[in-house]
């Protein structure tokens, strides 16, 4: 494995607390980062947790297999709007901007993951969209889909529990809120776990929390030796 690649074991379990990681420079002045997945140094499949300083900007890059945003805090911005936290966007494959934020900002970011068919533009603010009823005492968001990849917010009340389950195509989950569990351990805020296929677990929670959750995505046999 090379060392600029990071978690590409698509059958390892990973769980990262991002708040306990340090913040590393990126080739923008300003312009922060966690990796946490990576493929290669600066192309290829990516997720990181991205930090923005107060009027600090990203050159115009282009996205060949297209470019997952979730705003975690403060507002990001490119040429085509201003984008507050709560705001989930997805970029197709061959788009490109110049991202920047004003007043400064936090995201997910998840490069070149998409099925190159996979076209939809995406620019949806979580916090003005409904919550539809999901399994007993779950709402769910759902954000997007594309064939058997599913990506939705779920909020917890407190002392929710959902019975075991497996994640066919595994499951990716960041915590946006309050903190998750299950039998494996405690999950607390901006948390990052991602789970290979056919992995299971018992998830509860006991204060409400709320995670953005990808579902059917990984590989169904690891990639990567």
């Amino acid at each position: 494995m090379s060392n600029t690649m990071l978690n590409m074991n698509f059958s390892e379990r990973v769980v990262i607390d991002t708040q306990q990681q340090p913040w590393l420079p990126s080739p923008a002045q300003g312009v922060w980062r966690k990796p946490l997945e990576r493929e290669a140094k600066e192309s290829g499949h990516t997720s990181s947790i991205v930090k923005y300083d107060a009027g600090s900007q990203f050159a115009t890059h282009k996205h060949p297999l297209g470019e997952e945003i979730f705003v975690l805090e403060g507002v990001f911005s490119d040429e085509n709007g201003d984008y507050p936290a709560g705001s989930y966007l997805r970029h197709p494959p061959g788009s490109q901007h110049a991202p920047f934020s004003h007043e400064g900002c936090v995201i997910l970011v998840k490069l070149n993951q998409f099925d190159p068919r996979d076209l939809d533009v995406v620019k949806m603010n979580t916090l003005q969209t409904e919550w539809l009823q999901g399994i007993g005492g779950l709402q769910v968001m759902p954000l997007h889909e594309f064939e058997h990849e599913h990506t939705a917010l779920v909020k917890w009340p407190k002392g929710e529990t959902f019975q075991p389950h497996r994640h066919f195509g595994g499951e990716e989950i960041l915590v946006l809120s309050g903190k998750f569990q299950d039998e494996q351990g405690e999950y607390p805020r901006h948390t990052w776990i991602r789970s290979p296929h056919m992995s299971g677990h018992y998830p509860f929670v006991e204060e409400e929390t709320i995670i953005l959750v990808k579902t059917g995505h990984l590989p169904v046999s690891a990639i990567q030796p």
